[in-house]
């Protein structure tokens, strides 16, 4: 049986965890950020002072057991109205009580997997309580997630460095499973609140060092206007690997023409497709893996979600061959 770790957090690590999760030949750990600080996530977070749970509940939705996804569908719903409800997502709810109950983001997350039943482990990237520090080419600094990823306050600004406050090691797991892991997947998702933030944990490049399988790449499929905006397909690949300190030996980027629909919702936050300046690159393989049905925004979720999503089942074709 192979071992494929995920490394991420939000929707895109969602999908290809729903992906994989069918492969009954690949032992399948997830290993996510726990640096949110906006949404439903943010207010639990600043409420109760636990790690965010946003993360690893979309893991553990994608993971866990049961007839008709009624378990899935039960930890994504939002509230749409009560008072102090509005807004929050019950799968954030169930997590924040056994942080509370047992006092430990991890020990949570150790139970919730029990409880639904999850084809395949999810850890924390850490264990401690950390905030994002961007640094922007213009020499400014922010503090926070939700901040980075504000596109009035910072659309089109590029980020130069990201670290954590206070610095934080990895947790233990989560190292162990990348270490033994046959294939490494990062992306797609948001580049600096989604994939580098489990980079720049203290230990995370020592592990992605020391395994010896295949180091895959998934390209995000538009850019973000308040962290990525101009930047290509190769600027994207460059900054993983600079973080990560690992070539990549796979990378997957969609070939798929993009509803006319869809770039219209995009353009309109000054986001396009990822261009695709990588030609000649042996590594890239060129696939149809957009779900071309528009991802509609809960009018109750306080953070902006993606239009645009991959397809699952496509991208378990993919990986499948390349696992």
């Amino acid at each position: 049986m192979k071992k494929a770790v995920v490394i991420g957090g939000g929707t895109g690590t969602f999908v290809v965890l729903s992906a994989l999760k069918a492969l009954a030949d690949v032992d399948l750990t997830a290993i996510v950020t726990v640096a949110d600080s906006g949404g439903s996530t943010g207010r639990l977070r600043d409420e109760f002072g636990f790690q965010p749970v946003g993360d690893l509940r979309q893991g553990l939705a994608a993971l866990a057991s049961g007839e008709k996804n009624w378990i899935r569908e039960l930890l994504l719903y939002r509230f749409s109205k009560g008072q102090g409800l509005e807004g929050h997502n019950l799968g954030n709810l169930i997590l924040t009580a056994l942080q509370d109950m047992t006092g430990s983001t991890a020990k949570a997350v150790g139970i919730a997997s029990k409880i639904f039943r999850l084809h395949g482990h999810i850890y924390p990237i850490t264990t401690k309580s950390i905030q994002l520090v961007a640094e922007y080419r213009d020499g400014s600094v922010e503090i926070g997630e939700h901040i980075i990823d504000d596109s009035v306050k910072h659309g089109g600004d590029r980020i130069v460095s990201l670290k954590t406050s206070p610095r934080a090691k990895i947790y233990l797991p989560a190292a162990a499973a990348i270490k033994s892991a046959d294939a490494i997947i990062i992306g797609p998702g948001d580049l600096y609140s989604s994939i580098l933030p489990d980079l720049i944990i203290e230990g995370s490049v020592e592990a992605i060092k020391s395994f010896k399988g295949k180091f895959i790449y998934i390209m995000n499929l538009m850019t973000r206007y308040s962290q990525t905006h101009n930047m290509s397909a190769n600027d994207h690949l460059k900054t993983v690997e600079v973080y990560s300190k690992r070539k990549a030996d796979v990378v997957i980027v969609n070939s798929e023409k993009i509803p006319a629909a869809i770039l219209s919702a995009y353009r309109k936050q000054h986001e396009y497709p990822v261009a695709d300046d990588l030609a000649g690159d042996s590594r890239v393989m060129r696939l149809p893996l957009i779900k071309t049905t528009l991802v509609k925004q809960f009018p109750n979720d306080l953070v902006r979600r993606s239009y645009l999503r991959h397809d699952a089942e496509k991208l378990r074709r993919v990986l499948k061959g390349v696992i």
